[in-house]
């Protein structure tokens, strides 16, 4: 939506002209929202959200209303919980206007918390624990209240293969992993069986998306957004969602201590079976976990999108506990998959201050490298211009790690200058990037096929950077050639 389209509508519906308009930043779905700040205090503002999925926006300015009602009706259970109000729809619910909740979700209270050197486990504990209260009330408002107003299908096995396939489809593919498509189908669906073979006693309202980004932290108390794929489904799908959420970062021990505390709480309101909610929960646990890599492949390594890619080593984190708990075990060709991911360099992104680089060899034919860092790329070189040593056949099975082949570049003298010029492009961008603080920067070298001219320029050019910059970490792999990642410094190369 344009602009003065935004100003009109917002004035026409709030009488008043915007006093300024700020762009908010894109989530995991394609809908745009802007903030619409009505006076100069900025104490008065609406959220104008546009979107294509029109039946998924219809379903959330319905279930708005209808939970904001609810909730009014039930102020004594719901004092410190709010929702959106939908101040204005189009007729076919492409575009809406929302009440504001303000911009403090409990995501960024959890990101200042270890900014600041706390723990948040320990400091939001009762808030989060209020969280997991609001989950329960919300997921035990009665059916025939929102039964209507949801347009997807009850949690089931169809909706466990779409997820699993998304997982399989979306991040096992795109990231290389092979497996044998019969066998992980078995596990599929053993793992859908033991997933839907549930009581009605232990669904009501699954928020399908409850996590800390979709919490905000209101002057009243919790405010709850993004709700629109809500269906009737397993309740501690839920609980799991929020306390497992790969950014969030929580502990082992404090996700079990929380999800206790949910059990509990929920029985006691339910009247379930503690014990066997307890004993299902693992499933939930590795289900979600693939369902939450399934997006993040899709939106970061198909689409590129940073926070997406950034997500990824957490959710790897997790499946790595999975793995050592025995929560895969039932599932061998899963589980192989699930051990392949966790043993990948490239999820196992370290923990430092200071700057990565990464220097890389590839075949054009197979396209360029992956940045799995979130910061889209670097600097890419291309080989092709010099002679090729793969034209003889003296050195068709030599790579540029050999010496003949080292020898038969480096006597041509054409390398010298070209990774000569390649330090020369690159130097002062990890300068800046030292002095500003940043943390990764990709360098690559292709050629035809990726074994001679781009091996040897890589590892030339990551060898040299990693002298002169001894303060910085560089890495090197040679991706046609399966060569592991090397973590080169000063010590390394005297």
């Amino acid at each position: 939506m344009e602009l003065n389209e935004i100003v009109k509508i917002s004035k026409e519906v709030t009488g008043t002209a915007p006093y300024s308009i700020e762009k908010l930043p894109e989530g995991g779905s394609p809908r745009h929202y802007t903030r619409v700040i009505l006076d100069a205090a900025g104490d008065e503002s609406v959220i104008v959200t546009e979107g294509n999925d029109h039946v998924e926006n219809r379903s959330f300015c319905m279930l708005a209303r209808a939970f904001g009602d609810y909730a009014r009706d039930h102020k004594e259970q719901f004092t410190d919980i709010s929702f959106p109000e939908i101040i204005f729809h189009t007729p076919d619910y492409s575009v809406y206007i929302q009440s504001d909740l303000g911009d403090v979700s409990l995501f960024d209270l959890i990101k200042e918390t270890r900014k600041e050197g706390a723990n948040p486990e320990d400091s939001l504990r009762r808030l989060i624990q209020s969280v997991l209260d609001a989950l329960i009330k919300v997921q035990t408002i009665p059916e025939s209240v929102w039964e209507d107003k949801v347009f997807n299908r009850r949690f089931g096995e169809r909706m466990v293969h779409w997820d699993l396939n998304y997982f399989k489809y979306e991040f096992l593919k795109p990231a290389g992993v092979s497996f044998n498509e019969d066998l992980l189908q078995d596990d599929f669906e053993s793992l859908a069986e033991v997933l839907t073979e549930v009581d009605d006693e232990y669904t009501g309202f699954m928020y399908r998306d409850f996590q800390s980004r979709n919490i905000m932290i209101t002057g009243s108390g919790i405010g709850l957004i993004d709700f629109q794929g809500g269906r009737k489904g397993v309740c501690i799908y839920d609980a799991i969602s929020f306390l497992w959420q790969a950014r969030a970062g929580f502990s082992q021990k404090f996700r079990m201590e929380m999800l206790d505390y949910y059990i509990n709480r929920y029985c006691g309101q339910t009247g379930g079976n503690i014990g066997f909610l307890r004993g299902i929960a693992h499933n939930y646990v590795l289900f979600r976990t693939l369902q939450v890599l399934g997006a993040y492949g899709f939106r970061g390594l198909v689409e590129g999108k940073a926070h997406f890619i950034e997500s990824i080593p957490g959710a790897i984190r997790n499946l790595s506990e999975l793995l050592a708990n025995g929560d895969v075990d039932n599932y061998p060709e899963l589980k192989k998959c699930c051990e392949i991911l966790c043993a990948d360099t490239r999820w196992q992104k370290e923990k430092t201050d200071g700057l990565t680089i990464e220097v890389c060899s590839f075949s054009y034919k197979k396209g360029y490298p992956k940045n799995f860092t979130g910061n889209g790329g670097g600097f890419m070189f291309d080989c092709r211009g010099m002679h090729n040593p793969g034209r003889y056949e003296e050195y068709k099975k030599l790579t540029g790690l050999d010496k003949p082949v080292i020898d038969f570049l480096e006597e041509r003298g054409e390398v010298d200058l070209f990774v000569k010029n390649a330090k020369d492009i690159v130097s002062p961008s990890i300068n800046s990037y030292l002095r500003r603080g940043f943390s990764d920067l990709q360098v690559g070298f292709g050629c035809t096929g990726g074994q001679h001219r781009s091996v040897y320029c890589a590892e030339r050019f990551a060898r040299e950077i990693a002298e002169e910059y001894p303060e910085a970490i560089v890495k090197v792999y040679h991706r046609e050639q399966n060569v592991p990642v090397r973590k080169l410094s000063k010590q390394v190369i005297s």
